[in-house]
C-alpha cells in the first residue's frame, strides 16, 4: 500500500493561512480518491475535502469557500490550502488514499492549531 506523509501543519492565528501537503510513495493517478480528514480532541474523524482522479472535488460545509484541495500528479502530492482559519479548525489533519478496491491508507497526521 501507499505510504502517505503529511506536512505543513503548525500554529497560526485566526484569520491566517496554512498549506498542508501529502506526499505519496506511488503514483496518485492510480488512486481513486485522495482526501483530507481531521479529528479534534473528543470528536470523531471527519471529512474535510477530497479530490478524485478526474479532479472532482468535495468539501465539508464548514470549510467551503475557505479551503481548497488540489493535486500535482507529477509530484504525487495532494495539497490543502486553508485560508481564513478559525479556532474550530484546530485538529489533527490526516491524508487518506481510497483505492479502486475501496481499501484505503492513512498518513500519520499533522497538527493544526488556530489561536483566537
Amino acid at each position: 500500500q501507499v505510504q502517505l506523509v503529511e506536512s505543513g501543519g503548525g500554529l497560526v492565528q485566526a484569520g491566517g493561512s496554512l498549506r498542508l501537503s501529502c506526499a505519496a510513495s506511488i503514483s496518485i493517478v492510480s488512486i481513486r480518491t485522495m482526501g483530507w480528514y481531521r479529528q479534534a480532541p473528543g470528536k470523531q474523524r471527519e471529512l474535510v475535502a477530497h479530490i478524485t482522479t478526474g479532479g472532482s472535488t468535495n468539501y465539508a460545509d464548514s470549510v467551503k469557500g475557505r479551503f481548497t484541495i488540489s493535486r500535482d500528479n507529477a509530484k504525487n502530492t495532494v495539497y490543502l490550502q486553508m485560508n481564513s482559519l478559525k479556532p474550530e479548525d484546530t485538529a489533527v489533519y490526516y491524508c487518506n488514499a481510497l483505492y479502486y478496491t475501496y481499501s484505503s491508507s492513512w498518513g500519520q497526521g499533522t497538527q493544526v492549531t488556530v489561536s483566537s
